[in-house]
């Protein structure tokens, strides 16, 4: 039924949401794991930076390199920002 129902959606145009896109992304990577084999241990800290990279990038696009605009809009603090910034290697194009 979820499959009709996506296959529907797909050709009358429709998106899929950001959460049922990953997690059909995750349903094809553990299934790709065959026989009952797990993903190698880590996987919350390789999935992460894949959602927070264009996050914080695309938040400091909109709010035109403003860190603190930025940071409001994310709901963390600057510093917290900041660090992100670092760690993702994300700069500005002033920095």
């Amino acid at each position: 039924m979820e499959k009709s129902l996506k296959l529907e959606n797909k050709l009358l145009g429709k998106t899929q949401t950001l959460q049922e896109n990953v997690e059909e992304h995750l349903r094809n990577y553990f299934a790709a794991h065959t026989a009952g084999s797990l993903p190698p241990s880590g996987l919350y800290y390789r999935i992460l930076p894949l959602v927070e990279k264009p996050l914080i990038e695309m938040t400091l696009q909109a709010t035109e390199g403003n860190q603190l605009k930025a940071a409001y809009v994310l709901g963390i603090n600057r510093n917290t920002l900041r660090k992100k910034m670092t760690e993702l290697r994300i700069s500005l194009a002033s920095d």
